[in-house]
């Protein structure tokens, strides 16, 4: 009788598996709302995506959490605006700052709920990076990963930073983009077939300190070898993408499998390589405006997106998580405060009903207003009474205190359906709207404000900034005399 009822068991277990898709998030890195030909760009060659496109869901509207990396990166874990939680900026080496353990991922959530979980490529939610002082992935439920804290050093050319499960695996042969995907395409073989999956695939490239394969930069024949450096870059991450896709597919995975791509913030429109794009959009990478925040978004889900469509229905990355416990039969968290909301009616065609308005929240943004909120069409920005220095990377008892104390101002509104550029300020033209929006931002700012945790205070380093070796062309441009 026993072994009869643990056999009806199983056999349950595997029914409900059966029903639940595989899950593969694919997280690029400073990739811009205007760097794929599917998006619009001219001059940059990404086949793979641009048929993957045809092939599912493109949002024109898909948004990252935050401005810059480690933030936007916890959103999509947590489902929660990541100021709350404490991760405001990108995370320094050694630095405090990290995704506590109180923090409930998606994908403790999915290992819990009986999926196979694998991280492969950039972490960059903590600072002290595999080591026990603070959570790792395996903490926040990854069976398997393969990462670096942040960058592949010394560049994305035969990195010597990775680490898997905890031990360092040296110097490695080839390029970042496709040593990650070699990984979880190796995992996939491996893997507990029994169970379904989640895996997260975070590509390093376009991120600083670039290095293109040749095969990749003899592509493009500009006179600029950053600028064939750069784009060079994003074929050399379209390309292993690719190859990631027909893993699927010669796995005979492609009908059971949901895959999303999408990117970590905009364009990092660099002094080495000034050649991303936010296509139509206002600012880059760092900025509330939509250059800053406003990404690619790509699904493709076999059975519930059809090919070829296009959103223009606003996404975040804080909706990932309420997303994915929609479609798993996960309960999401009840005991926190969750952003996001599940998107699943855009497969219906339907619009979302967001309880919690887009929210956008970076005392260190590198435009002006460091605060923005989106409803439906409508955008508002705000600047601070009290703003920390954009560059600075330390952490002080007075920028702590400040960022408790800081007050909203110099409020802007923009309509983003006439004005995707937001060129036109409408503050003093609309002041009923104005106003309305005003007492919403001012409730959301306050409430994360107030739940933010306070940090000890801690000194930038610089330690990634030594370990970069920059491609000869960038060598020449910096040891180049400056004119007077």
């Amino acid at each position: 009788m026993k072994s009869l009822l643990i056999f009806l068991a199983l056999a349950l277990t595997n029914l409900a598996f059966a029903d639940r898709p595989n899950i593969l998030l694919v997280l690029d890195d400073d990739l811009g709302y205007g760097d794929l030909g599917c998006y619009g760009a001219k001059d940059v060659l990404t086949p793979n995506l641009d048929r993957f496109a045809t092939e599912g869901l493109r949002f024109t509207s898909c948004y990252a959490a935050h401005p810059n990396c480690s933030p936007s990166r916890t959103a999509i874990m947590t489902g929660r605006t990541p100021t709350r939680v404490g991760v405001r900026d990108w995370i320094p080496e050694d630095s405090p700052v990290h995704m506590r353990r109180s923090e409930i991922t998606i994908t403790k959530l999915l290992h819990d709920a009986g999926y196979t979980t694998c991280h492969a490529g950039k972490w960059h939610m903590n600072g002290e990076f595999n080591k026990p002082t603070q959570p790792q992935p395996n903490d926040h439920g990854f069976d398997h990963w393969f990462a670096t804290h942040n960058n592949a050093y010394p560049n994305h050319h035969n990195p010597d930073n990775f680490v898997r499960n905890g031990t360092a695996v040296g110097k490695l042969e080839g390029y970042a983009a496709h040593l990650v995907v070699d990984e979880a395409m190796r995992w996939l073989d491996g893997r507990d077939k029994s169970k379904p999956f989640f895996a997260y695939i975070c590509i390093h490239e376009p991120h600083e300190p670039i290095s293109s394969d040749a095969k990749y930069t003899a592509l493009y024949h500009s006179a600029d070898p950053s600028f064939n450096g750069h784009h060079g870059n994003i074929s050399q991450m379209d390309d292993a993408f690719g190859r990631l896709m027909k893993k699927l597919d010669d796995s005979g995975l492609r009908e059971n499998t949901l895959v999303l791509f999408t990117s970590d913030n905009g364009p990092a429109i660099t002094a080495q390589h000034p050649h991303g794009s936010a296509g139509p959009l206002r600012d880059k990478k760092g900025s509330t405006f939509e250059g800053g925040i406003r990404i690619p978004g790509i699904l493709r889900w076999p059975g519930q997106t059809k090919p070829g469509t296009v959103s223009d229905e606003p996404i975040s990355g804080v909706d990932f998580l309420p997303t994915m416990c929609a479609i798993a039969g996960v309960q999401a968290p009840q005991d926190r405060v969750l952003d996001g909301t599940s998107w699943l009616p855009v497969l219906e065609g339907k619009k979302l009903d967001r309880k919690t308005p887009l929210y956008w929240h970076f005392n260190r943004a590198t435009n002006d207003q460091k605060v923005a909120m989106r409803v439906g069409d409508w955008k508002i920005l705000a600047s601070l009474d009290k703003a920390p220095p954009s560059r600075s990377n330390d952490i002080t008892e007075q920028t702590e205190r400040e960022f408790k104390e800081a007050q909203l101002k110099d409020f802007m509104l923009f309509h983003l359906g006439k004005d995707i550029g937001e060129k036109n300020d409408l503050a003093a033209t609309e002041p009923e709207k104005l106003a309305e929006l005003k007492t919403l931002l001012q409730a959301k700012y306050t409430e994360v404000q107030r739940e933010s945790p306070t940090w000890p205070a801690w000194t930038f380093t610089g330690a990634e900034g030594k370990k970069i070796q920059w491609p000869d062309y960038v060598k020449q441009k910096k040891a180049a005399p400056k004119k007077p």
